[in-house]
């Protein structure tokens, strides 16, 4: 069985490309999306602590079995310790035998930044130029570089209740081609943007902003929302957009759309892709894409890197599962 570390992660990105990967993930999860009733889906598992969730999301087809382990605690940061931190493991359908054990702390920020990217692909304007982001946490990066790599993108501006996570976030993307703007507010960041991504980690209910301030043609990713009683924007607001998730028995659990009945939501994300609804219908209307997370997604990456880590020969092959000339002598290991 491959175990793959941060560090390989690492020099995966290395090797082949921070724009190529996400180029690999969007296209897996297009491809996967695009077969949604080819898997076996269910929402994740949560359990719910004071401080914070651990959940295990489960996502199959007939040749793989995946499952990720993951939590949300988002008074970590104050401790030094990270929001979320996720490991994942990808099975073989037909032995059950695990075929790859993966950190997933980094892999989620991947999958998740590259989701947003696959909705705009059907609820964006193709020629968003401007980009705000409220939430310059540990995901912020991740999601604008995704943007930047399929919309032409020359703008970003950007605020956080956190100076120092401005100050970060600024620094990591100095190189960039696009400009960085810092913002005193919310509403400064939003005003006339094209795409609007939401990334607070507050275990609260909020209104970051309301429809007013939102340029029509707008498309806002509100992917901050992942657990109940934690949203973003208010339920008024929500009636006023083209709204779309990824999975609707989840959504309606943690998601912007707790708030709603469930006849309010337009489409999940796979009947875009299916072209079994339109997506954007005019240049004008104001769509938003609420992303909890969902284990497809995870199925889908972690598959691209279990192919990646053979073609590059990453990882470490472990024997954590017993090999046995006699498969009923498990006990003849111990050799007494």
């Amino acid at each position: 069985m491959k175990i793959l570390t941060v560090a390989d992660i690492q020099e995966l990105i290395q090797v082949i490309g921070l724009e190529n990967f996400f180029k690999r993930v969007i296209t897996a999860l297009e491809e996967d999306f695009g077969r949604w009733s080819e898997f076996i889906l269910s929402p994740r598992h949560g359990t719910y602590y004071p401080d914070g969730v651990i959940e295990l999301m489960p996502c199959a087809d007939r040749q793989h079995y995946a499952f990720k382990y993951v939590n949300g605690y988002p008074g970590n940061p104050l401790k030094g310790k990270l929001n979320v931190v996720a490991i994942g493991v990808l099975s073989d359908a037909d032995s059950g035998y695990p075929l790859m054990i993966s950190e997933m702390t980094l892999l989620t920020a991947f999958r998740t930044a590259a989701t947003g990217v696959l909705a705009a692909k059907y609820l964006a304007r193709e020629d968003a130029k401007t980009l705000a982001i409220i939430g310059t946490g540990a995901q912020a990066e991740f999601q604008v570089l995704a943007f930047a790599g399929f919309f032409p993108l020359e703008e970003i501006r950007f605020f956080d209740s956190d100076p120092q996570a401005m100050v970060k976030f600024s620094r990591n993307l100095a190189e960039q081609k696009f400009r960085l703007i810092p913002c005193d507010s919310i509403v400064e960041a939003v005003r006339d943007a094209d795409i609007v991504i939401t990334a607070t980690a507050a275990k609260k209910r909020q209104s970051l902003f309301e429809i007013e301030d939102i340029a029509p043609g707008a498309y806002i990713l509100a992917m901050g929302g992942d657990s109940p009683g934690k949203t973003e924007l208010s339920a008024e607001f929500l009636k006023q957009v083209r709204l779309v998730v990824e999975y609707k028995p989840q959504s309606l659990v943690e998601g912007e759309v707790q708030q709603c009945e469930a006849d309010l939501i337009y489409a999940e994300l796979w009947e875009l892709v299916c072209k079994n609804k339109p997506g954007r219908r005019n240049n004008r209307e104001i769509t938003l894409f609420d992303s909890v997370g969902f284990a497809l997604e995870d199925y889908s990456i972690l598959r691209v890197v279990y192919e990646l880590a053979k073609e590059y020969q990453l990882g470490t092959e472990s024997d954590l599962i017993p090999e046995l000339n006699d498969p009923k002598n498990l006990f003849g290991l111990l050799n007494l």
